[in-house]
């Protein structure tokens, strides 16, 4: 690209540090446990063959069926390309470029801090206690100029369920402030720490969902932003006039029929009995120094030489995700709960590694990688 081209994009943008996601970081594996994505693809057939004709912008089957199974009201969800195009709107519907702000709470999903350096909108944060539990009185100090607050619980990448009452606290804080969207990508691991029944409580709350997680459908790139009507309606001004193709609300519709959500719910059943089997197993391998509580599809682990471990799996075909360089989590490398042959050949791996222990083993960030 030509240097007269690059001065002609906005300065932000030129100086912008891009997401990088799982498909950017690459790797030749074929274990891969770096995306939190599910291990298996579902099996569906498209049905829809109106391929000459524009989608609805909201389809109507799509939203009919989310709303009964999330058990609130048809006005009060909208479907995007992914819960990230959520995280977007709120941002173009709520924030001035140059004046307003968004709060997030780091170590959490790095999409909410490019996406605010995207529309040029200031990116505050509030480090999370040692926990990972909100530290409220310093949102409280930090409030000034921010108009959306994502919160991700159950959090990505430490797996932990944020406390309920502070969640209740940061929105009575926010209250004819801000919005505080909670992000409950992975909700469907833990459902009954789900918020949804608070918007009929809070006008500024949002909650952000997906299919990606637990109804395997990470390819489709359908997400879910759930809010009070007022909100959808401004969300509608923003969002693109045809999000989702036919296809994809085609599969989308099938995935939320009854037998769609009662395979999802099946799917979650394996995850977690895997989950809780691989939890025990890491807490055995000498090179693991911790292993974190997880109420999700994945597991935050702290190891001993976290950067030859990652390297070590990387170079037999097992792809980790590295959280080195996220506040708080050096040595910690977060792992999806694929099927459990993989997850038995991660331990295998783990239990074969030569002097990982050794004094000149090292423990620097292998993000690059």
């Amino acid at each position: 690209m030509s240097a007269s081209i690059i001065e002609l994009a906005r300065a932000n943008v030129r100086e912008l540090t891009p997401y990088m996601s799982a498909r950017r970081l690459g790797g030749n594996g074929d274990v891969w446990l770096n995306a939190n994505e599910y291990p298996q693809a579902p099996n569906f057939t498209l049905t829809a063959q109106t391929f000459n004709r524009y989608p609805e912008c909201q389809p109507k089957q799509v939203i009919e069926r989310y709303a009964d199974y999330a058990g609130i009201a048809a006005d009060q969800v909208l479907v995007s390309r992914g819960a990230d195009e959520g995280i977007e709107l709120l941002i173009r519907a709520f924030c001035e470029p140059g004046q307003d702000a968004i709060l997030f709470c780091p170590p959490t999903y790095g999409m909410y801090s490019v996406s605010a350096e995207t529309f040029g909108v200031e990116r505050r944060t509030v480090p999370a206690k040692e926990d990972w539990q909100l530290d409220l009185p310093a949102i409280a100090d930090s409030l000034d100029g921010v108009k959306v607050l994502y919160v991700c619980s159950p959090n990505n990448p430490t797996g932990n369920l944020i406390n309920q009452q502070d969640l209740r606290q940061v929105l009575e804080l926010a209250k004819d402030r801000a919005v505080v969207a909670i992000d409950e990508a992975y909700i469907e691991f833990c459902p009954q720490a789900s918020v949804s029944e608070w918007l009929k409580d809070y006008p500024n709350l949002v909650i952000l969902r997906t299919l990606s997680k637990a109804f395997a459908l990470a390819g489709l790139r359908c997400g879910f932003t759930l809010a009070n009507n007022d909100i959808i309606q401004l969300l509608l001004k923003v969002i693109a006039p045809y999000p989702l193709s036919t296809p994809v609300a085609d599969i989308a519709a099938q995935a939320l029929s009854p037998q769609g959500i009662a395979t999802m719910r099946q799917r979650v059943a394996e995850i977690r009995t895997t989950r809780e089997w691989f939890i025990g197993e890491l807490q055995n391998c000498d090179c693991v120094e911790q292993v974190f509580t997880s109420e999700t599809n994945y597991v935050l682990a702290r190891f001993s030489a976290s950067s030859s471990v990652f390297k070590s799996l990387w170079d037999q075909g097992i792809i980790l995700r590295d959280q080195n360089k996220q506040p708080g989590l050096s040595g910690c490398l977060r792992i999806t709960i694929g099927t459990r042959q993989e997850c038995e050949r991660v331990i295998s791996a783990l239990a074969t590694l030569p002097g990982i222990n050794s004094p000149n083993a090292t423990n620097t960030s292998s993000s690059s990688l």
